[in-house]
């Protein structure tokens, strides 16, 4: 368990630095400095925009301050993916800091939502994890759960606290021994380059013949095309699916 805790926060605690920058078409009254941060991986843009915008619109016109959004080379970055999949996605193989472009005009209708509120996004994580649950254990953890303890889901992701995080989300990553592990996986396997954003399917933990599938055999299953014969024998992908899915996750999915 010491080990399993020592993984969760590994993950809870990754971040990535980040250097935001003005849209060089957006009206000042003087030269905008950059603004660095150190994302958390598991956090949402959503909830650091207060802080880029307070230090950005120093600088602007109030009258040309509109909704804010941000891209990455061209890409408008969606605010409902977690930062950790948004870097991974689209920036993952350039040099760190992380440069994000931030625009307050021009809102691109047609790539994003709106998000004019941290209600908005509490919504969204809340029913990712309601779907999460409901293929894991068909709902019944998270409808037991009290109003209070969703609360302190969201209050523990939003404030970046792991121990009151996790106080919580334990529940969801547990089950009964006869079960021998979740009904199945909730997983979702991101895209960037196809106008399907990502592919979902069930999928157990357990084989008919009672082996545990590993990471492989999902991307075997799901996406064939996406790991050779000779991969499969990678250590990260001989990892057992259902250890992965009760400890690399926080907001329920893989």
């Amino acid at each position: 368990m010491t080990d399993d805790k020592d993984v969760l926060r590994d993950v809870w605690f990754g971040r990535i630095p980040t250097c935001f920058t003005l849209y060089q078409d957006e009206i000042t009254e003087r030269e905008a400095e950059p603004y660095y941060l150190l994302l958390p991986r598991i956090s949402y843009l959503t909830l650091v925009t207060d802080k880029v915008k307070k230090h950005f619109q120093k600088v602007m016109r109030q009258e040309e301050v509109s909704e804010i959004w941000f891209e990455y080379e061209g890409t408008p970055l969606k605010w409902h993916y977690p930062i950790g999949l948004l870097f991974d996605l689209h920036a993952s193989n350039t040099a760190l800091p992380w440069s994000i472009t931030v625009h307050f005009k021009n809102f691109p209708e047609k790539d994003l939502l709106h998000c004019h509120s941290k209600d908005v996004i509490e919504a969204h994580f809340m029913a990712c994890i309601k779907e999460a649950d409901a293929l894991k254990h068909k709902s019944q953890v998270i409808n037991e759960m009290q109003k209070k303890d969703h609360k302190q889901l969201w209050m523990g992701l939003q404030n970046d606290k792991f121990e009151q995080f996790w106080a919580i989300n334990r529940k969801l990553m547990e089950y009964p021994p006869e079960d021998n592990g979740f009904r199945y996986i909730p997983f979702r396997i991101y895209q960037a380059t196809t106008e399907r954003p990502f592919i979902q399917k069930l999928f157990r933990p357990i084989a008919s013949g009672g082996q545990l599938h590993t990471l492989g055999d999902l991307l075997k299953d799901v996406c064939p095309s996406a790991v050779t014969p000779e991969e499969m024998w990678l250590s990260n992908l001989r990892i057992d699916l259902r250890w992965r899915a009760e400890d690399s996750s926080d907001d329920s999915w893989n």
